[in-house]
């Protein structure tokens, strides 16, 4: 017999809003905590410790916060908002102060990518103000490094994930466009590198496995899209996991690389193995569409949570490391 589907060990409430992304900071901290952006414009500073706020900050002019992130040297948090405006800030000593903002000009709901190249410096990329632009800037002197433009029309550019290889030079950056296509770029050169069809539809989102070069898309159709890149960095598409419903907000990779859980819009969350992405357990807790999933970075793997945020103004936490969770 199956067992049965495990419940939320506990919940937070009170975002206000539909809670669009989450990123925890454990690891290295005397609290741990997370944060969470919302569809009203705050970011919420939870601790899971007391598993309330701990602080709410307000950055974006009411508009939609779509990502959050922190810098690790430098414990700053950096946000995004449907204001254009990506926004860092000083949390040291009780301070919630924008201390520096990058104007974006995207529309879009294209999420940041963060790459931290050295102590203390680090590579962002976001979408640009054309429709299929992405523009990568040097923090935190914010000199502009490159805007990347396909040569054929693409459609919005969708979702973007920068990392560095451990062979070759420079970093590389994958993105996901409205037609459905997969482009790799390199940065340093400025170039494409190959191209892959992965969804009929938009990309909606995409991770990574830096270690395996392997991939996962998803988009409003009934499936993930699996992917990998040979030694050539050429795009390879592999195997699909069909859904039981339709839509995907956001897809996520424990760092193990053990797990894969989906954001789903059928108000669930999906957990896979992810070495052949078989199907693991279905998490039922949210009224609404799941919009966000994130992992926690706890250094006891034990304490580590998986976190939920869904359009019904709750995150939902999770204990997924027993043993029976971390085969497949």
């Amino acid at each position: 017999m199956s067992r049965p589907a495990p419940s939320p060990i506990y919940t937070l409430r009170g975002a206000g809003g539909p809670l669009n992304t989450l990123h925890f900071s454990c690891h290295g901290r005397d609290t741990p905590l997370l944060f969470s952006g919302s569809g009203k414009g705050t970011i919420h500073i939870w601790n899971l410790n007391s598993r309330r706020a701990e602080k709410i900050v307000e950055g974006h002019s009411g508009s939609s916060v779509i990502w959050v992130s922190t810098l690790q040297s430098t414990d700053a948090l950096i946000s995004q908002g449907r204001d254009m405006q990506v926004c860092q800030w000083d949390l040291k000593e009780g301070r919630s102060e924008v201390v520096d903002s990058v104007w974006t000009g995207s529309v879009g709901f294209c999420q940041c990518s963060l790459l931290e190249t050295s102590p203390g410096n680090y590579l962002l990329a976001f979408a640009g103000q054309q429709t299929e632009e992405i523009k990568i800037i040097e923090l935190p002197s914010k000199t502009p490094v490159c805007t990347l433009v396909p040569d054929t029309k693409l459609g919005m550019v969708m979702c973007i994930k920068l990392w560095q290889p451990d062979s070759g030079p420079g970093p590389l950056l994958l993105a996901g466009y409205e037609d459905g296509s997969l482009l790799l770029w390199d940065v340093t050169q400025r170039s494409k590198l190959s191209q892959a069809k992965a969804h009929p539809e938009p990309v909606m989102c995409l991770t990574f496995d830096t270690e395996r070069l392997r991939g996962i898309s998803g988009s409003s159709e009934k499936k993930l899209s699996s992917w990998m890149l040979d030694r050539q960095n050429n795009l390879q598409l592999q195997d699909c996991v069909t859904l039981v419903n339709p839509g995907v907000s956001q897809l996520c990779i424990r760092e193990d690389s053990k797990l894969l859980v989906s954001a789903g819009w059928d108000h669930r969350v999906r957990v896979f193995g992810w070495k052949k992405l078989r199907p693991l357990a279905v998490l039922q807790y949210h009224t609404d569409m799941v919009l966000s999933v994130a992992f926690s970075d706890h250094q006891d793997r034990r304490q580590r949570l998986l976190a939920a945020g869904s359009k019904d103004q709750r995150i939902s936490l999770w204990s997924i490391y027993n043993e029976g969770a971390d085969t497949g």
